[in-house]
């Protein structure tokens, strides 16, 4: 499988068992690449479910790019050649759907929680949104546009807090990156993406202020590839797709 975007260093593949093999309709004669643009938060799963995909089809490659999903819903506005778009919000799925660069209806392929990302230990002794507002706190937030960061700024809002992050990254990603190097004390992040770092504890956030973020993939109009973008976006709402995601820590759809 390659790779369009750096991101983090591709993990181990687990067994995942050989008992079903759903495709959602996929063949054995499909063939050549796909291309997927997807959710920054699903680089880890996305890329098992891509080998997984790969094995079951060896005459097909998939290529994946990871980005902020406004970025990437801008590029494919822009025109950017793809097969496959998976989002982190319906948000940025219905900008491409009304610009009428979805070919079908997207489907939710998971769900997601946020979550607070701390230093390993917890030093600061972080229990909760209302403690990121404390004097000397360096804390992490996605941009606004980022759907982490505008689900991040409601689930605030909802909890009483206000406060001035130490910056605002382009992507998950990114804002997890500082907390990872001990160079911030937290961030505001996907739960997948505190299970997925070993550099990390998580913080969690309670449900009367948490926010859920919806993920909907879909094929896109102008796919080089159609047969094998359908057969991939209906694979990743097989059984064995969904436990890789939840193996991950996503929700189901």
């Amino acid at each position: 499988m390659k790779r369009l975007a750096a991101t983090l260093s591709a993990l181990t593949l687990l067994a995942w068992g050989c008992g079903d093999n759903g495709d959602g309709g996929a063949s054995s004669s499909l063939s050549g690449t796909v291309t997927v643009l997807a959710a920054s938060s699903l680089t880890e799963a996305f890329e098992q479910i891509g080998d997984d995909f790969e094995r079951r089809h060896p005459d097909v490659t998939v290529e994946l790019s990871f980005a902020a999903s406004s970025q990437l819903a801008a590029q494919i506005q822009q025109g950017a050649p793809a097969d496959v778009f998976a989002s982190a919000d319906e948000a940025n799925m219905e900008k491409v759907v009304d610009s009428g660069d979805v070919t079908g209806t997207p489907t939710v392929l998971a769900r997601n929680r946020l979550e607070i990302a701390v230093e390993k230990g917890n030093p600061r002794d972080i229990g909760g949104l209302d403690d990121l507002d404390e004097s000397g706190l360096v804390v992490i937030l996605c941009a606004e546009q980022v759907p982490c960061g505008e689900l991040a700024d409601q689930a605030l809002a909802d909890a009483g807090v206000t406060l001035t992050p130490a910056s605002r990254a382009e992507n998950v990603k990114a804002a997890l990156a500082p907390v990872e190097l001990g160079e911030a004390d937290a961030a505001v992040v996907y739960a997948t993406d505190v299970r997925a770092s070993d550099r990390v504890d998580g913080v969690a956030i309670p449900d009367e202020v948490n926010v859920i973020a919806t993920y909907p993939i879909a094929t896109l109009a102008e796919s080089p590839n159609r047969a094998a973008a359908d057969a991939f976006v209906a694979n990743v709402s097989s059984p064995r797709a969904q436990r890789i995601l939840a193996h991950f820590g996503f929700l189901g759809p």
